[in-house]
Protein backbone atom coordinates (compact mmCIF):
# COMPACT_ATOMS: atom_id res chain seq x y z
CA UNK A 1 0.00 0.00 0.00
CA UNK A 2 3.09 2.46 0.63
CA UNK A 3 4.54 1.78 -1.93
CA UNK A 4 1.97 2.48 -4.49
CA UNK A 5 1.23 5.58 -2.85
CA UNK A 6 5.08 6.51 -3.29
CA UNK A 7 4.77 5.54 -6.56
CA UNK A 8 1.60 7.51 -7.51
CA UNK A 9 3.09 10.78 -5.45
CA UNK A 10 6.56 10.41 -7.94
CA UNK A 11 4.48 10.26 -10.72
CA UNK A 12 2.25 13.38 -9.89
CA UNK A 13 5.37 15.65 -9.09
CA UNK A 14 6.40 14.05 -12.59
CA UNK A 15 3.43 15.28 -14.37
CA UNK A 16 3.17 18.39 -12.53
CA UNK A 17 6.82 19.19 -13.07
CA UNK A 18 7.17 19.43 -16.75
CA UNK A 19 3.91 21.88 -17.71
CA UNK A 20 5.48 25.56 -16.58
CA UNK A 21 3.98 28.90 -17.41
CA UNK A 22 6.34 31.92 -18.34
CA UNK A 23 5.45 35.16 -17.31
CA UNK A 24 6.25 38.27 -19.79
CA UNK A 25 5.79 41.89 -19.60
CA UNK A 26 5.60 44.42 -22.43
CA UNK A 27 8.02 46.51 -23.16
CA UNK A 28 7.78 50.33 -23.61
CA UNK A 29 10.15 49.45 -26.93
CA UNK A 30 6.87 47.97 -28.59
CA UNK A 31 5.33 50.03 -31.80
CA UNK A 32 1.06 50.20 -31.48
CA UNK A 33 -0.09 52.26 -34.17
CA UNK A 34 -3.99 53.22 -35.41
CA UNK A 35 -4.29 54.45 -38.91
CA UNK A 36 -7.19 55.64 -40.04
CA UNK A 37 -8.67 58.06 -43.38
CA UNK A 38 -10.06 61.24 -43.86
CA UNK A 39 -11.28 63.33 -47.02
CA UNK A 40 -8.29 65.27 -46.91
CA UNK A 41 -5.55 62.41 -46.13
CA UNK A 42 -4.79 59.49 -44.32
CA UNK A 43 -3.92 60.04 -40.17
CA UNK A 44 -1.73 57.75 -37.38
CA UNK A 45 -1.98 57.43 -34.21
CA UNK A 46 0.99 56.43 -31.84
CA UNK A 47 0.67 55.17 -28.34
CA UNK A 48 3.19 56.12 -26.67
CA UNK A 49 2.71 54.74 -23.45
CA UNK A 50 1.26 51.33 -22.93
CA UNK A 51 1.52 48.24 -20.51
CA UNK A 52 0.34 44.50 -20.76
CA UNK A 53 1.50 40.73 -19.78
CA UNK A 54 1.18 37.70 -21.73
CA UNK A 55 1.79 34.34 -19.95
CA UNK A 56 3.03 31.49 -22.36
CA UNK A 57 2.47 27.40 -21.54
CA UNK A 58 5.36 25.32 -22.06
CA UNK A 59 5.64 21.48 -21.57
CA UNK A 60 9.11 20.01 -21.29
CA UNK A 61 10.86 23.06 -22.68
CA UNK A 62 8.73 22.89 -25.53
CA UNK A 63 5.70 26.11 -26.34
CA UNK A 64 2.34 24.92 -25.70
CA UNK A 65 0.30 27.62 -26.00
CA UNK A 66 -0.49 31.10 -24.93
CA UNK A 67 -2.01 31.34 -21.44
CA UNK A 68 -3.35 35.19 -21.19
CA UNK A 69 -2.38 38.57 -23.03
CA UNK A 70 -3.58 41.88 -21.65
CA UNK A 71 -2.37 45.25 -23.11
CA UNK A 72 -3.30 48.93 -21.58
CA UNK A 73 -3.05 52.15 -23.46
CA UNK A 74 -3.49 55.15 -21.61
CA UNK A 75 -6.29 56.72 -24.36
CA UNK A 76 -4.46 60.27 -24.42
CA UNK A 77 -1.25 58.79 -25.08
CA UNK A 78 -2.27 58.08 -28.30
CA UNK A 79 -0.10 61.01 -30.47
CA UNK A 80 -0.52 62.41 -33.80
CA UNK A 81 2.38 64.98 -33.86
CA UNK A 82 -0.82 67.45 -34.42
CA UNK A 83 -1.85 68.97 -31.33
CA UNK A 84 -5.61 70.02 -33.17
CA UNK A 85 -6.26 66.31 -34.25
CA UNK A 86 -5.06 64.78 -30.86
CA UNK A 87 -7.33 66.79 -29.35
CA UNK A 88 -10.16 65.85 -31.54
CA UNK A 89 -9.50 62.43 -30.96
CA UNK A 90 -9.45 62.86 -27.16
CA UNK A 91 -12.76 64.23 -27.76
CA UNK A 92 -14.20 61.43 -29.71
CA UNK A 93 -12.93 59.10 -27.46
CA UNK A 94 -14.30 60.64 -24.31
CA UNK A 95 -10.84 60.65 -22.56
CA UNK A 96 -12.63 62.57 -19.88
CA UNK A 97 -14.32 59.74 -18.37
CA UNK A 98 -12.45 56.92 -20.18
CA UNK A 99 -8.89 57.04 -19.37
CA UNK A 100 -7.80 53.98 -21.00
CA UNK A 101 -8.19 51.21 -23.95
CA UNK A 102 -8.07 47.81 -22.62
CA UNK A 103 -7.60 44.76 -24.47
CA UNK A 104 -7.66 41.22 -22.80
CA UNK A 105 -7.49 37.95 -24.51
CA UNK A 106 -10.28 35.65 -23.40
CA UNK A 107 -9.77 32.44 -25.19
CA UNK A 108 -7.25 30.68 -27.59
CA UNK A 109 -9.22 28.83 -30.48
CA UNK A 110 -5.88 27.77 -32.57
CA UNK A 111 -2.35 27.56 -31.81
CA UNK A 112 -0.03 26.58 -34.39
CA UNK A 113 3.75 26.07 -34.54
CA UNK A 114 4.56 27.75 -37.58
CA UNK A 115 8.69 26.64 -37.25
CA UNK A 116 11.47 28.79 -36.18
CA UNK A 117 10.35 29.29 -33.23
CA UNK A 118 7.30 31.02 -34.78
CA UNK A 119 3.31 30.53 -34.02
CA UNK A 120 -0.26 31.41 -35.43
CA UNK A 121 -2.10 32.38 -33.05
CA UNK A 122 -6.01 32.87 -33.45
CA UNK A 123 -8.20 34.37 -30.44
CA UNK A 124 -10.97 36.03 -29.22
CA UNK A 125 -10.56 38.87 -27.01
CA UNK A 126 -12.06 42.03 -25.36
CA UNK A 127 -11.56 45.25 -26.39
CA UNK A 128 -12.81 48.21 -23.93
CA UNK A 129 -12.89 51.55 -25.89
CA UNK A 130 -14.58 55.08 -24.89
CA UNK A 131 -16.26 52.97 -21.91
CA UNK A 132 -17.45 50.63 -24.82
CA UNK A 133 -16.89 46.47 -24.41
CA UNK A 134 -16.89 44.25 -27.70
CA UNK A 135 -15.49 40.70 -27.83
CA UNK A 136 -13.66 40.23 -31.61
CA UNK A 137 -11.51 37.97 -33.03
CA UNK A 138 -8.14 38.35 -33.40
CA UNK A 139 -5.61 36.84 -35.12
CA UNK A 140 -1.43 37.37 -34.91
CA UNK A 141 2.20 35.67 -35.13
CA UNK A 142 4.29 35.29 -31.45
CA UNK A 143 7.82 34.79 -32.16
CA UNK A 144 9.55 33.51 -29.08
CA UNK A 145 13.55 33.62 -28.97
CA UNK A 146 14.92 33.66 -25.53
CA UNK A 147 13.75 35.58 -22.78
CA UNK A 148 11.37 37.84 -25.41
CA UNK A 149 8.37 37.15 -27.34
CA UNK A 150 7.31 39.65 -30.17
CA UNK A 151 3.64 39.54 -30.90
CA UNK A 152 2.16 41.10 -34.20
CA UNK A 153 -0.54 41.65 -36.57
CA UNK A 154 -3.46 44.00 -37.20
CA UNK A 155 -7.08 44.40 -36.89
CA UNK A 156 -9.61 46.64 -38.57
CA UNK A 157 -12.79 48.41 -36.53
CA UNK A 158 -15.65 50.43 -37.20
CA UNK A 159 -15.40 53.29 -34.63
CA UNK A 160 -18.92 53.50 -34.15
CA UNK A 161 -18.92 50.03 -32.67
CA UNK A 162 -17.62 51.32 -29.90
CA UNK A 163 -19.99 54.53 -30.05
CA UNK A 164 -17.23 56.60 -30.71
CA UNK A 165 -18.17 59.46 -33.32
CA UNK A 166 -15.48 59.66 -36.27
CA UNK A 167 -13.42 63.24 -35.60
CA UNK A 168 -14.22 66.02 -37.55
CA UNK A 169 -12.14 69.49 -38.34
CA UNK A 170 -12.38 72.75 -39.71
CA UNK A 171 -16.23 72.71 -38.67
CA UNK A 172 -17.16 69.58 -40.40
CA UNK A 173 -15.03 70.26 -43.46
CA UNK A 174 -12.47 67.24 -42.52
CA UNK A 175 -14.51 64.15 -41.89
CA UNK A 176 -12.43 60.48 -41.00
CA UNK A 177 -13.77 58.03 -42.36
CA UNK A 178 -15.65 54.78 -39.53
CA UNK A 179 -12.54 52.24 -39.99
CA UNK A 180 -9.42 52.41 -38.52
CA UNK A 181 -6.68 49.83 -38.58
CA UNK A 182 -4.89 49.28 -35.26
CA UNK A 183 -1.11 47.56 -36.41
CA UNK A 184 1.14 46.28 -33.78
CA UNK A 185 4.34 44.77 -32.78
CA UNK A 186 4.26 44.35 -29.29
CA UNK A 187 7.24 42.92 -27.36
CA UNK A 188 7.17 41.08 -24.04
CA UNK A 189 10.23 40.02 -21.87
CA UNK A 190 10.40 38.00 -18.79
Amino acid sequence: MRSSISIALVLFLFVVGTAQSQNFKLQSSSDIKVEGTSNIHDWELDAEQKSGSAVLESEDGKITGLQSLQVTIPAESLKSGKGGMDKNTYKALNTNKYKNIEFKLDQVKDFQDAGNNTYKVKGVGTLKISGATKQIPLDFTMSVNGNTIKISGEKTLNMTDYKVDPPTAMFGTITTGEEVTIKFTTNFTK
